[in-house]
């Protein structure tokens, strides 16, 4: 069983920044690839970026590409997201998960993994005001 409990998450002008971890109970931290999703209110969950177990592999959303960066420290059990340049449509609640195994590929996290990944963890609020 794998416990992930996220933090980080805010109120943030528009143009802020915040950075977001997950940190991860268990033992197959270092063994998972792990992602972020996010869920709007009244809209479904979508995936936002993700990383493989040794960081060799990335994939970001292109809705924030190139100013959300996610990154890992398999030594302290941690996932991070730091989002720059935030906007009123990043407001959501983030998720972070993790996936046993390899690298799936961005296209199966932006996909089907949405909703097959392993563990979840419950989320927090992102709120980005205009």
């Amino acid at each position: 069983q794998v416990q992930l409990v996220e933090s980080g998450g805010g109120l943030v002008q528009a143009g802020g920044s915040l950075r977001l971890s997950c940190a991860a109970s268990g033992r197959t931290f270092s063994s998972s690839a792990m992602g972020w999703f996010r869920q709007a209110p009244g809209k479904e969950r979508e995936f936002v970026a993700a990383v493989s177990r040794s960081s060799v592999n990335t994939a970001v959303a292109d809705s924030v590409k190139g100013r959300f960066t996610i990154s890992r420290d398999n030594a302290k059990n941690t996932l991070y997201l730091q989002m720059n340049s935030l906007k009123p449509e990043d407001t959501a609640v983030y998720y972070c998960a993790c996936k046993n195994g390899g690298w799936y590929g961005s296209s199966w996290f932006q996909g089907q993994g949405l909703y097959a990944m392993d563990y979840w963890g419950k989320g927090t609020l992102v709120t980005v005001s205009s």
